[in-house]
Order: C-alpha cells, then sequence, then structure tokens
C-alpha cells in the first residue's frame, strides 16, 4: 500500500456556551502499537455517547482518544506487532474507545472484525457498537434462553433494530417500543411480533396481555427513570432487566417486593470501558452467531442517513432530534 501522510482530517469539539460545534481539524495520523490495526476509515457509526462526550457529559476512558467515534469500517492501512491474522488492505469494521470521527482510526485487533459478505464497506460502520451491546447485554448478562421473549425499548435506534433482527432470527418471540405508528411499522417489519406505540399505549399491560398474563423473560432498556418500575412489573418470574443507558434519568422511586416476590433481575451494563480482551471474547461471539446470519441475509444493518464526515455536526443534529430510525453515518 501506499505510504502513510502524515496529517488527516478529523473531527475537533469546541464548546461555545452548552453547545458543542463540530469542526474540521489537521491531526497527525496515528502509527499502530502491538496489537493494533490501523483503518483508513470509510464510514463511522453515530451513538448517543458521541452526543453526550461532545456535551462534557461523557469523558473516554483513560488512554482512549479524545476525538469523537465509536465505530468505524475502511480498510486496513498499517499493522502494529502481533496484530492477528488481518492483512493490509482487508475490508474490516471495528469496535473503539474513540477516534472514529477521522480519515484513520486506530482499533484494538480483538475488537476487530471482516466486513461480512453481502454488506458494503460503509454499511458495516452500523454493525460493531450494535451488536457487541445486545450480544453481550442480551445473552451474556441477561442470559436469553431458547424459547424465552424478549422486549426492547427505542425499537427503531441502532440497537433496537439490531435487537429486534437478531432475537427473531434466533426464534424469540420480540416487542419493541417506539414513538409513533411509522415507527411502530418499521419496528414490525424487521420482525417484532408486536410494535407498542409508548406514546399512546402502555407497554406494561399490552406485554401481558400478549402472552397470556406472564410478561416478558428479558428487557433490554436504555429509558430509565420510571420506566425501570415498569419495566419490573411487565416482566415474568424469573425474568431480567438491563439497563445499557438512563435517558429519562438514573433515579426512581421502585417498589424493589416485586423483585423480591417473583425472583427477577436487574443489570446495568457498560461497554466502553471494558479491555480489549473482555471485548475480544464479545467479538468472538458476534463473529461466530451474528455474521453467519448477516451473510445468510436474515439481518441486515439499518442505515438512516449519511453525512460527509465535515458534516458531523448536522450529523448530530439529527440524532439529537430523535426522529432517525437505524444508524446514522459519517463518510470520511
Amino acid at each position: 500500500m501506499a505510504p502513510l501522510p502524515a496529517t488527516m482530517t478529523a473531527i475537533a469539539v469546541a464548546r461555545e456556551g452548552d453547545a458543542p460545534r463540530l469542526t474540521p481539524a489537521s491531526r497527525s495520523v496515528p502509527r499502530p502499537g502491538a496489537g493494533q490495526v490501523l483503518i483508513k476509515v470509510a464510514a463511522a457509526g453515530l451513538n448517543r455517547a458521541d452526543l453526550m462526550q461532545a456535551m462534557g457529559l461523557y469523558p473516554p476512558p483513560p488512554g482512549a482518544p479524545d476525538t469523537l467515534g465509536l465505530e468505524v469500517s475502511g480498510n486496513v492501512a498499517a499493522l502494529g506487532p502481533d496484530a492477528g491474522s488481518f492483512k493490509e488492505g482487508d475490508a474490516v469494521c471495528a469496535l473503539l474507545a474513540g477516534g472514529g470521527y477521522a480519515q484513520y482510526a486506530l482499533a484494538s485487533h480483538l475488537c476487530t472484525l471482516p466486513v461480512p459478505k453481502g454488506v458494503t464497506i460503509a454499511d458495516a460502520a452500523a454493525l460493531p457498537e450494535a451488536y457487541f451491546t445486545v450480544w453481550t447485554n442480551v445473552f451474556d448478562s441477561a442470559r436469553l434462553a431458547p424459547g424465552e421473549s424478549f422486549l426492547v425499548h427505542g425499537g427503531t435506534s441502532g440497537i433496537g433494530t439490531a435487537a429486534i433482527q437478531l432475537m427473531r432470527a434466533r426464534g424469540h418471540r420480540v416487542f419493541a417500543t417506539a414513538g409513533g405508528p411509522e415507527k411502530c411499522r418499521v419496528c414490525t417489519r424487521l420482525g417484532a411480533a408486536r410494535a407498542i406505540d409508548y406514546r399512546a399505549e402502555d407497554f406494561g399491560a399490552i406485554v401481558k396481555d400478549e402472552t397470556a398474563g406472564k410478561g416478558v423473560d428479558v428487557i433490554l432498556d436504555m429509558v430509565g427513570g420510571d420506566y425501570i418500575g415498569r419495566n419490573l412489573n411487565a416482566l415474568a418470574r424469573g425474568g431480567r432487566l438491563v439497563n445499557i443507558a438512563f435517558q429519562n434519568g438514573s433515579r426512581a422511586e421502585v417498589d424493589f417486593l416485586v423483585m423480591l416476590i417473583r425472583r427477577l433481575s436487574f443489570t446495568a451494563t457498560t461497554l466502553r470501558a471494558r479491555s480489549d480482551a473482555e471485548k475480544g471474547l464479545i467479538r468472538d461471539a458476534v463473529c461466530r452467531e451474528v455474521w453467519p446470519l448477516i451473510e445468510a441475509g436474515k439481518i441486515s444493518p439499518v442505515v438512516d442517513s449519511t453525512f460527509a464526515l465535515a458534516e458531523a455536526g448536522q450529523a448530530h443534529a439529527r440524532m439529537a432530534k430523535g426522529g432517525h430510525i437505524g444508524k446514522i453515518l459519517l463518510t470520511a
């Protein structure tokens, strides 16, 4: 491959009062160290964590770049020592601790995956964060078992569209909440047995009605707030609730007696600060269990819109507005 350039364009964050301003800036192209892969970025996926970091509410973990961006796709541009079996030029996608809003990004080889057959290199940027998150929370933490039912909130988010498709492809009965009839129709098309319009319907009552009073076995939630108590009441005996965010707040008044009586479990997890070794185990499971479903056409990335790298501010505004369906991407 051609020699690496000395500099690249990356997105810098400046704050003007409470409003972050995202602008292109010149940065040095990073060089890969031991176990690292340098990716010439084709696209980067947006995540709500990026919005929070831009607002100063979610600092990167120690050692991570201060540039935004938790997932990218592209081609391997260079390899450090002991970087696994990847070769220069390979089409890959990767989960990052940061640095994705740039023309080049470093990834641990343990968090890097081949682009699945049948997926464009740009659309592959929509895959890593969603499927790492869904897999580790639903299967590692909540232990969703064959034949069990599943509810995801935010069904048209990147996480939600991934979760609906994956659980449906694995034979689970899926419920999803979404805001408005159009988004509910999307959830149904993706495989939800029942999509629930949270603006007009009570998800707890509907889940109980749809399951003959039993409730669902596992709930994946990013809402928090008053949803915590409502989720516990919607669970079946022995059910498990996993929270991955608290968009409506991390404080709630909850009657935990229902957990005691019905043997419920409540877990909250994060992914970003985990070690590369931990993420590597998730990567292996995703490659083994999810990638074949994508290549068989049973799952596909859901991309809402694509912006140029220099339009990162506009992309953030689209996500903040909340009307998107699936992933928003930046193309480098």
